[in-house]
């Protein structure tokens, strides 16, 4: 805990990935966020499945709680939902009501083969929530500003652009060097479309796009291939000098990062034992930020379309750059995901989230420890011998997250580097414009 005498606050998360500190227990915002991403993983979209849609989910259910909260006693300027204070209705029964109908509503439009379970394990969930509310006025109340706050960011969103295809296996592939073309075993590119759907925060999807990826013919291009050449095979059909720790950090850094982080979150808010008001504002913040990070992402990836490490070294060759030497067989740690390279959509994330918490709490030399769910079997977070990765700073965290796309061997040090201060970026404008507080 935070001393007079220090201005690190060391933190540990529980063992088990989604448990809270008991003193947390009571707060409904952040049991939540602990529901929300158990739905996102009984739908089959968490921990690692399809990010872009978990990170919006996260944000509508965030959003819709705290404009519930804020119609009971007024502490931040609202988001879609601006209502007279009731301030007799309960606060447990209005973050329930709105989290729980904003979580069917998406779930049960998503593609994905798990609705009815995701939809399960919500009911589940708002269920035991309110066996745990008095029955009466002040819970019937709270039910009633929850479900009109869920109501407005459904109404707001509704025709935001996130119903699109999922894969596109006709997308045009380029043909020259440093043209994106689809990688291997891997016949689609991966919602094309989402830069297009409509910013939580930013004005515009482009507002700091970043500036375009190196040229293939320059040194800095062919620094950065054989850096990832070199760091990011899978020490198996391609050797790798990648150290056991990188290699840890690679597959560390795999999970979802939207769940990530806001495990992470929810641990900072713990230790320093914010109220539930701010728990409601940090975690709106947080998940519009972030979502906004993949849609500003998507725009930049298909702005530039820029090839894959793997495409570029296994043409390596061919590009016209006399500093490369292709690899034909050249395998990375992980499958290569089907986007663009430029820039990297995970280091948006944690540029976007380390930013947000940097922000929110004032300070960024706040240390803890993490787990993860995608390291290899016996060291997660649910697993006895769990392993767990210190840090110093939320800013650490977010290079390391950014590193662990060149570790793995799917990005180039450009694409993440640019991607991180991309993220920063969209942070600060979410920070400076939105959930204000009003005192």
């Amino acid at each position: 805990m935070a001393t007079a005498q220090s201005s690190r606050t060391v933190i540990a998360l529980a063992a088990l990935a989604f448990a809270l500190p008991a003193h947390a227990s009571a707060d409904a915002v952040t049991m939540w966020s602990i529901n929300a991403n158990r739905a996102a993983n009984a739908t089959c979209i968490g921990p690692s499945g399809n990010g872009l849609y978990e990170a919006r989910l996260y944000a509508m259910v965030h959003i819709a709680i705290h404009d519930a909260v804020n119609a009971i006693e007024r502490r931040s300027r609202p988001y879609a939902y601006d209502a007279q204070t009731v301030s007799h209705a309960s606060f447990d029964a209005a973050v329930a009501r709105a989290a729980r109908d904003v979580l069917l509503d998406i779930i049960g439009r998503l593609p994905a083969d798990c609705m009815g379970t995701g939809q399960a394990t919500v009911e589940a969930d708002y269920t035991a929530a309110l066996a745990a509310i008095p029955p009466g006025p002040s819970r019937t109340a709270g039910l009633q500003v929850g479900r009109s706050a869920a109501r407005a960011v459904l109404r707001l969103r509704q025709n935001d652009g996130a119903d699109q295809p999922l894969v596109d296996p006709d997308f045009p592939q380029g043909t020259r060097p440093g043209e994106y073309r689809f990688t291997p075993d891997v016949p689609f590119v991966f919602l094309p479309g989402w830069g297009r759907v409509t910013p939580f925060v930013l004005k515009h999807a482009a507002q700091f796009r970043p500036e375009p990826p190196y040229d293939v013919r320059s040194r800095k291009y062919a620094a950065d291939v054989h850096e990832v050449q070199a760091l990011g095979g899978d020490d198996t059909t391609t050797p790798s000098t990648r150290s056991a720790d990188q290699t840890e950090i690679g597959r560390f850094w795999l999970e979802s990062s939207p769940q990530a982080w806001n495990r992470l979150a929810r641990t900072v808010s713990a230790a320093q034992a914010l109220e539930p008001w701010e728990n409601a504002r940090l975690f709106a913040l947080l998940n519009a930020a972030m979502a906004d990070g993949y849609i500003a992402s998507w725009d930049t990836k298909f702005h530039y379309l820029f090839w894959r490490p793997v495409t570029a070294i296994r043409l390596g060759d061919t590009d016209g750059n006399p500093l490369t030497i292709g690899d034909a067989t050249w395998t990375p740690l992980q499958l290569t995901y089907p986007m663009p390279d430029y820039d990297s959509g995970h280091a948006v994330q944690g540029g976007v989230a380390a930013e947000i918490l940097k922000r929110f709490f004032g300070a960024d030399d706040v240390s803890f420890t993490a787990c993860s769910f995608t390291l290899l079997p016996g060291s997660t977070c649910s697993d006895p011998g769990a392993i767990y990765r210190s840090y110093s700073s939320f800013s650490q965290a977010a290079e390391e997250n950014s590193l662990s796309r060149i570790y793995v061997g799917i990005h180039f040090r450009k694409a993440v580097d640019e991607g991180e201060r991309h993220g920063r970026r969209i942070a600060g404008r979410a920070v400076r414009r939105f959930f204000q507080p009003v005192h």
